[in-house]
């Protein structure tokens, strides 16, 4: 649901063995085939090399995906090895004893055979869809008479072939009022005229053209139900479910493109030459952007009934965070909140699991992040529920010298489910945790551990400036923030 292009690789037990009873034999193949795009196992050595070219070949093409190479353990290893394992007999006597040696014999030469056969190993350039001529020009005919319209840029925006500057030249060219959602947040930097970030639904109720770039109308959409039944709707998107989900329900496209968002709307620029969206419609988003920002702003500086107030925590952050920052968002309630009220500096400087949802992501992908970018400073901004499934990681980055800064909000709760469990159902049952000593966690792990509370509300941009001085010296640091709870988010619920 992520729309991640990864290749799994998994061992098992060897074809001869399977369902024989081997160590750990199970259909995995069978699990796999429902979440991958993709699943292959090897029977042969000399299919190793193409099955591997296919599966990243499937993997990177349409709508990105997870593929999934099965090894069986024999491919593994060299002919001897596996001669000797599986017990042939070159002095057999009896014919029972001939027979299965013989059958032994016919499955390990069938297995190498060809396996030194000079392969091409240049990779298979992925197909994309690519919007044609006819929809490009189409597009721009309801664009080029809008009054009102708005763009709504989703994850799957973000991905190659079109380098990420030509599809921000393009928005910036086409002046048109812009949503991020998903890992293209940051996309338009902190401080973007055309960027609006709150009063969405308001802003999709006047539009009079909607163009869907990568974005879905699944429950982020209320199902498509928050667009106007009066908008021309344009969708772009390279998954042809995707392209017109619950459709049949809520919406209808004017125009559905299978495409690459991202190619679409340079080419959609290129077409409209001369074109900026209305000056008036962006200020009128402007004034109603500001003024959330403002009643944010107030409602930071409420005080909670315990400790200190996630929106004032998250605020600071954001003020001091550097140009080169990277946020890894893995919680609920806490990181719902951050997703609100963050600025990520540029693009590719937010990740987050997608749709899907799943805890857990924060330890790997920041370890991921700061490897493939070390020069960036990497927080995790972790929900204390969240932080459970990967704080050993800290392990991790103190082994390998690989520094990551985590800032975990602590209500000792899994607040996003409380939050209508209590209302609905007069309960907190399976919803309450602890006020853990995570900073002392991290700290058995290697790692730099401070606490963050009402006793230190007065300091906190000072707090976290000193997380970065540590942070600096080569030190994982995990500031252990303890929150109390505020009506932010009151009624926000996800089914």
């Amino acid at each position: 649901m992520a729309e991640s292009p990864i290749l799994l690789i998994g061992g098992a037990a060897a074809n001869l063995l399977k369902g024989r009873g081997a160590l750990q034999d199970i259909d995995q193949m069978s699990l796999f085939k429902s979440i991958c795009k993709h699943t292959a196992s090897i029977r042969y050595i000399r299919d190793i090399p193409i099955t591997l070219k296919k599966a990243m070949h499937i993997a990177q093409s349409g709508t990105p995906g997870p593929v999934f190479v099965e090894f069986p353990i024999d491919s593994l290893y060299p002919f001897h090895l596996v001669k000797r394992e599986i017990g042939i007999k070159d002095d057999s006597k009896s014919l029972v004893q001939r027979l299965i040696s013989l059958y032994l014999n016919n499955y390990l030469y069938s297995l190498f055979a060809g396996a030194f056969v000079e392969h091409d190993f240049n990779p298979l350039k992925p197909k994309i869809p690519q919007a044609n001529t006819n929809e490009i020009q189409k597009a721009a005919e309801l664009l080029s008479k809008a009054k009102k319209p708005v763009i709504l840029i989703g994850s799957q925006a973000t991905l190659p072939p079109t380098p990420a500057g030509d599809l921000i030249e393009s928005l910036q060219q086409l002046n048109v009022p812009c949503f991020l959602g998903g890992m293209a947040r940051g996309m338009l930097g902190r401080n973007s005229p055309i960027q609006f970030r709150h009063c969405r639904k308001d802003a999709l109720k006047e539009a009079d053209v909607v163009i869907l770039a990568g974005t879905v109308c699944d429950f982020r959409l209320g199902y498509g139900k928050v667009l106007s039944r009066k908008s021309k709707i344009i969708s772009v998107n390279r998954d042809k479910k995707q392209l017109t989900k619950n459709s049949d329900i809520y919406w209808k496209p004017t125009l559905a493109i299978q495409a690459d968002p991202s190619s679409f709307v340079v080419e959609l620029a290129k077409a409209l030459k001369g074109f900026s969206g209305s000056q008036d419609w962006i200020e009128q988003l402007r004034a109603k952007d500001d003024a959330k920002e403002d009643a944010n702003r107030k409602k930071a500086l409420e005080s909670t009934e315990i400790h200190l107030n996630p929106m004032k925590v998250l605020q600071t952050l954001d003020k001091i965070l550097p140009d080169n920052a990277i946020l890894v968002a893995d919680g609920g309630d806490f990181v719902a909140t951050a997703a609100y009220l963050m600025r990520p500096p540029t693009f590719g400087s937010w990740l987050d699991p997608g749709a899907f949802g799943t805890l857990g992501v924060g330890g790997g992908f920041a370890l991921g992040a700061k490897l493939v970018r070390p020069e960036s400073e990497v927080w995790i901004i972790y929900g204390d529920g969240s932080c459970g499934y990967s704080i050993a990681e800290i392990d991790t980055f103190t082994r390998h010298e690989l520094p990551i800064l985590s800032i975990v909000g602590n209500d000792a709760g899994w607040t996003q489910i409380a939050r209508d469990q209590v209302v609905f159902f007069g309960s907190t049952v399976a919803c309450e945790l602890a006020f853990t000593d995570y900073d002392k966690v991290a700290e058995g792990f290697g790692g730099k551990g401070i606490r963050l509370d009402r006793s230190n509300d007065e300091n906190i941009e000072e707090i976290l400036q000193k997380a970065r001085e540590e942070y600096a010296k080569g030190k994982s640091v995990l500031i252990n923030c303890l929150i109390g709870k505020t009506n932010f988010r009151e009624g926000s619920i996800s089914v």
